[in-house]
């Protein structure tokens, strides 16, 4: 170790200006050993800098490298780990903290040793020394020496020390004056003590020589040492004088301090006065508002309103530490509480008769409206009632049980006032949508005195029959509404429509109306954003309301929304079983109605939901519009069971099928209605299953019929039924469009077809033995030689086949055609010019197997094609 610590010395620290002092062989705590040294230095130069570094041999060699320094001040804590039994551990606490482990017990106690000695001189004992042995400190500093410090220590650390520059070279120069200071040292030595003694000598005689000026300056110490003495007198005595000085000045002080102090206390407490006056003084002009203010004036109001505001803040200052237990604080605050308990009483009984009288004033009106389909309008009411908005507001904050009372009042209130005007406006429409009063009675509605009083009961036993006078057929089950277009022209439904309309818009204007004024007067929140998935009131008559009576006490956001909602529901709990009831009036009435209904009712959902869509008219109308849809859906449902309950009958011919027909007409009616409109899809499903039931019951009738063949019936109403697509180009019927043409083109084909057969039925029986005899292999030129198909059979069956009778054969062709068709689908000409080409197709394919089989025979029809076709026109224009 002691090679290593000259090494470390004359390659690292000696060109730095430094000394080693200590040294130990180290590596870190717990990591893969690689061991380093941990140096105590100091600098040669003043001021002396002490540092701990850290020296790593280089990998590449033997030489070693300097890697980091920490200074010795920097160095907070040393631990030993353990004081009593030997570890080699240690940590050194610099700005975080070290592990290291020691390669021996004895190097690392050496090291700590010279740290607390450097401590000691350096650093007056700034380190703390954690888990060392009291032993070694004591060691390191010995008992009764109090040269551990300062000299001691210093020989132990300065016990070596190097010669500067100016000393070696004065060495060198006394050394080239004497020959033999080399050659012979013990010659020089004894030169050097000779000349030692000589200066020695000089010194004693140069002293004895001074001995007169030494006494010289004795006399001179004595005699300032008396002035020191008379110096010191004089200071005692000013000293004396000056004490009682000190003391006056001290009482002085302490007065000064004690003033101070009052008028700090005094300007604190004039603060809290201050405070208090400024805070919980209320005006006498508040006081008597509160206590008599008029609360039917606006000016009274706006009076009362200010005084209220004053008063809460009053209420609600934030009392510094200690005000809540002066008297007069306590007094202030039992008046303001008593002034608020007496006002908030005025204003709910104020409040409270202000709702009676509306109701009152409102039922005046309502003769007014009775004959016409209008709502009363509240615009007046919620304007007046508005100016007492920031007092609810008041109320709800500081007497929430009495702000709750008037809530449910008002909803009691104003239900009763809404649900007699409401059932008004919906009798008035009902008689609007029946017409006179005689005919209502059909519908189950009693009039009195041009008011009707029908309820939910009488609507639900109205019958098919309340149509019975407005359609000749009413009990025919080919029906698929209750009254056709022929019956209940287009100006009806217009009116139903209008008048439906007309409800709708007179209720949306009112509910919002009311929504909006209850969350301004009521002060309750009203967010735009708010969910469509919100959960429907529990209880329609606003039981699940908060309970909260305690005063001051508010609930939370989401029960304010709630609120809302539930004193509408409250307010209006009539409007949707009314409106169901005029749902269910219009469907009886006329079931196409429902078309008209879905449509605009879907319209005012979609609106109402874009403004909000968890409100309470949007919900409601949600509701409605679910019990239209399933009318609607009801409405399809019937007329698909109505076409599979169709009864033909056996002795007329089919023709177009009523429900054909009706389809066309609720597609047209259909169209018209849903142009532009939300609810599209739901038409487009229902066109769907309609136009499914009506292929399904065509082809059901067709195969059930015996007057009519087959073929025409279908022909016929696949032709129609494309016909009444093409027109209203429904695009979701697009695939059904060219179903139907292609089933009526197949049915015309085979009708043809099945037709032409009769007129030349030999003709067609001898060529189908030829192509039978072809077919089995004989060759085409040798058919003429088989006996039952010679040149003398077919001779023979042509003869048969003269034009007269071909003629004639058309003509009867032509009457029976004409009686199979009907005339509402002027078919015939398209029926009767397949049937000319289909002929002509056969004539031609006849005279080709002529050609081929009999060539050269000489044998041909008795009739040309121009024939056929001078036969079938003149056949036409005779009928």
């Amino acid at each position: 170790m002691t090679a290593i610590k000259h090494a470390l010395q004359r390659d690292i620290f000696t060109p730095s200006d430094e000394r080693l002092l200590s040294i130990v062989n180290v590596c870190k705590a717990g990591k893969k050993k690689k061991n380093c040294f941990l140096c105590a230095t100091v600098t040669t130069e003043r001021p002396v800098q002490v540092k701990v570094v850290k020296v790593k041999k280089s990998d590449k060699g033997d030489f070693y490298k300097r890697q980091i320094a920490w200074a010795l001040r920097d160095l907070a804590v040393v631990d030993a780990k353990d004081a009593i039994k030997e570890n080699p551990e240690f940590d050194l606490h610099f700005e975080k903290i070290y592990k290291w482990v020691a390669s021996s017990t004895a190097e690392k106690n050496a090291f700590i040793s010279c740290i607390w000695k450097l401590n000691q001189r350096y650093l007056r004992k700034k380190i703390d020394f954690v888990n060392v042995s009291s032993q070694l400190l004591e060691e390191s500093v010995p008992s009764g020496e109090n040269q551990s410090v300062t000299g001691g220590d210093e020989e132990a650390v300065d016990e070596y020390q190097e010669l500067n520059a100016r000393e070696e070279q004065d060495i060198e120069i006394m050394m080239e004056g004497c020959e033999c200071a080399i050659s012979n040292a013990e010659a020089f030595a004894e030169k050097l003590s000779r000349e030692l003694q000589v200066l020695d000598g000089a010194n004693i005689q140069s002293i004895m020589a001074s001995e007169k000026q030494v006494n010289t300056l004795m006399q001179l110490l004595d005699e300032a040492l008396k002035e020191v003495d008379q110096i010191e007198l004089k200071l005692s005595s000013y000293e004396e004088m000056l004490q009682s000085v000190k003391e006056q000045m001290d009482q002085i002080s302490e007065s000064n301090h004690l003033i101070h102090l009052s008028n700090t206390n005094n300007v604190k407490l004039l603060s809290e006065i201050e405070f208090l006056v400024n805070h919980m003084d209320l005006a006498k002009g508040h006081i008597k508002a509160l206590q008599e203010g008029d609360l039917a004036s606006s000016r009274g109001i706006e009076a009362c309103t200010n005084a209220a505001d004053a008063l809460l803040q009053c209420m609600n200052v934030a009392l510094r530490p200690g005000h809540d237990m002066l008297l007069a604080v306590k007094q202030q605050q039992q008046r303001f509480s008593d002034l608020r308990e007496h006002f908030a009483r005025r204003l709910a009984s104020h409040l409270n008769n202000v709702f009676v009288q509306q109701g009152h004033d409102q039922s005046s009106t309502l003769a007014q409206h009775s004959a016409e389909l209008t709502l009363p309008n509240h615009h007046p009411f919620h304007r007046d009632l508005l100016r007492y908005a920031k007092l609810m507001e008041w109320l709800k904050s500081t007497d929430y049980g009495k702000y709750e009372g008037l809530t449910k009042n008002y909803m009691d209130y104003l239900s009763r006032l809404y649900e007699r005007e409401i059932k008004d406006f919906f009798e008035v429409a009902k008689i609007k949508m029946t017409g006179t009063t005689k005919e209502s009675k059909k519908f189950g509605l009693h009039g009195s005195s041009g008011k009707l009083t029908g309820s939910t009961s009488s609507l639900n036993k109205l019958s098919v029959q309340s149509s019975g006078n407005r359609r000749s057929q009413s009990s025919s089950l080919l029906d698929m509404g209750n009254m056709s277009a022929s019956d209940l022209d287009v100006a009806d439904r217009t009116k139903f429509d209008k008048i439906f309309e007309q409800v709708l818009s007179e209720l949306e204007p009112l509910c919002l109306a009311e929504q909006d004024f209850i969350s301004k007067f009521f002060k309750l929140q009203q967010h735009q954003n708010m969910s469509a998935s919100m959960t429907e009131a529990e209880d329609v008559d606003g039981g699940s309301l908060s309970r909260q009576h305690s005063s001051g006490t508010l609930p939370p956001v989401s029960s304010e929304k709630d609120m809302i909602r539930q004193m509408m529901i409250k307010i209006f709990r009539c409007i949707e079983p009314e409106l169901n009831n005029l749902i269910a009036l219009g469907d009886k009435i006329d079931s196409f109605n429902s078309l008209y209904m879905l449509v605009k009712m879907s319209h005012h959902v979609w609106t109402a939901q874009n403004v909000d869509p968890a409100s309470f008219l949007s919900t409601t109308l949600g509701n409605v519009l679910v019990t239209v849809k399933r009318n609607f859906d009801k409405c399809i449902s019937n007329q698909i069971r109505q076409m599979e309950e169709v009864k033909i009958s056996k002795k007329s011919k089919v023709g177009i099928l009523p429900f054909v027909a009706e389809f066309e007409e609720f597609a047209g009616l259909a169209e018209s209605i849903f142009k532009n409109a939300e609810r599209r899809g739901d038409l487009d499903k229902a066109y769907t299953k309609l136009i499914r039931g009506v292929f399904v019951n065509v082809e059901k009738v067709a195969n059930e019929s015996q007057k009519t063949p087959r073929d025409v019936v279908m022909m016929e109403n696949f032709h129609h039924i494309f016909a009444t697509l093409s027109r209203l180009k429904i695009s979701c019927l697009e695939a059904e469009k060219k179903e139907a043409k292609q089933k009526y083109t197949d049915h015309l084909q085979s009708y043809v077809i099945y037709s032409l057969g009769q007129p030349l039925e030999k003709l067609n029986h001898f060529f189908e033995g030829v192509e039978a005899r072809v077919a089995q292999g004989i060759r085409e030129e040798e058919v003429s030689y088989q006996l039952a198909f010679n040149k003398q059979e077919l001779r023979k069956v042509i003869k048969e086949y003269p034009g007269k009778e071909v003629k004639k054969g058309l003509d009867n062709l032509y009457k029976k055609v004409d009686k199979h068709l009907c005339d509402e689908e002027n078919l015939l000409q398209v029926v009767w010019h397949s049937m000319q080409d289909e002929f002509i197709r056969q004539y031609k394919h006849f005279e080709g197997l002529i050609a081929r089989c009999y060539p050269g025979s000489g044998v041909t029809m008795e009739f040309t094609i121009q024939d056929i076709l001078d036969y079938c026109s003149s056949i036409a224009q005779s009928h």
